[in-house]
């Protein structure tokens, strides 16, 4: 590769402008404003992780569209990968008790497609007509339009649910804007037999932690324990019944860990669902879409 000027290699999206220095220390410029951001992963490891180069147009020619140029050279311009905040919103219901409950909850963002089609999900399609979603999320509806049923022991609806053949693999799913591996946070009896992964998304250019729950399984995987980082497509578990006798689908649901939270020191099992820990949050704002 020719040599590139120390003066910039330059990432943009929109108005956000990513610099790279030759000491390998990231700034972000956002209308004109710069600050130090070191937190970006192995950001001097290479060249190439923000842009890459193509040879330099010859005189008096501009550089091909998508690229700037850089001394000799025409710098390609990478995405920012960071995705928008997600804002929480009040909800309520009338609980089976008749006591009237209040909570806080993620709705879905506008530009994100309402169909549960236009979605992947840990398991293929289980439905006759090739859709993958039997029940979905309904805290942000008002209380009449909320999940109930004998056999439910909450009203309203967090997740989705995947209905497929008993003994379906479950695998782990990247979400969209997600940095690194998920962890495994806690395997065990929860919404059935249930593991809980951690994964970290970039929102609005913070970190966020987020926990995902896979429920009602019938097995989890024998490499799958408290601790375990997990690659997109590895193993979860299978698909049963637990805790939902007859009833055989996955739960899948994903919560915000909250604000000064650290999930360090909070006791693994229905601690990192508790309200004051992580809230609920529209699976569809999170999940990667289908491939057109």
């Amino acid at each position: 590769m020719p040599y590139m000027s120390w003066r910039l290699k330059v990432a943009v999206l929109f108005t956000s402008i990513v610099v790279l220095t030759h000491e390998g220390r990231v700034l972000r410029m956002t209308g004109g404003s710069a600050f130090a951001n070191n937190a970006a992963p192995n950001a001097a490891a290479s060249s190439t992780s923000l842009a890459s180069t193509v040879a330099a147009p010859r005189r008096n020619e501009a550089c091909p569209e998508g690229t700037l140029p850089d001394g000799d050279v025409c710098v390609h311009l990478a995405l920012d990968e960071s995705g928008p905040e997600l804002l929480v919103a009040p909800g309520a219901h009338r609980e089976k008790s008749g006591a009237w409950a209040t909570y806080q909850q993620i709705p879905r963002l506008p530009d994100r497609p309402p169909s549960y089609d236009a979605y992947l999900y840990p398991i293929p399609p289980g439905l006759a007509n090739g859709a993958a979603v039997v029940s979905g999320y309904d805290l942000d509806r008002p209380d009449g339009q909320q999940r109930r049923g004998q056999r439910l022991s909450h009203v309203g609806h967090g997740g989705v649910d995947l209905p497929q053949a008993r003994g379906t693999r479950v695998s782990l799913l990247r979400l969209e804007h997600q940095s690194g591996e998920a962890e495994v946070l806690y395997t065990g009896p929860l919404f059935g037999t249930t593991v809980v992964t951690r994964h970290t998304l970039l929102e609005n250019g913070v970190n966020r932690d987020y926990v995902v729950l896979f429920g009602h399984l019938e097995s989890i995987a024998p490499s799958v324990h408290p601790g375990r980082a997990m690659a997109d497509g590895e193993i979860i578990g299978t698909v049963g019944d637990s805790g939902s006798p007859g009833l055989v689908h996955l739960h899948y649901e994903v919560r915000r860990v909250r604000d000064g939270v650290d999930l360090r020191k909070v006791a693994a099992g229905p601690r990192l669902i508790a309200e004051d820990v992580s809230i609920v949050c529209d699976p569809r704002n999170v999940l990667p879409l289908r491939p057109l």
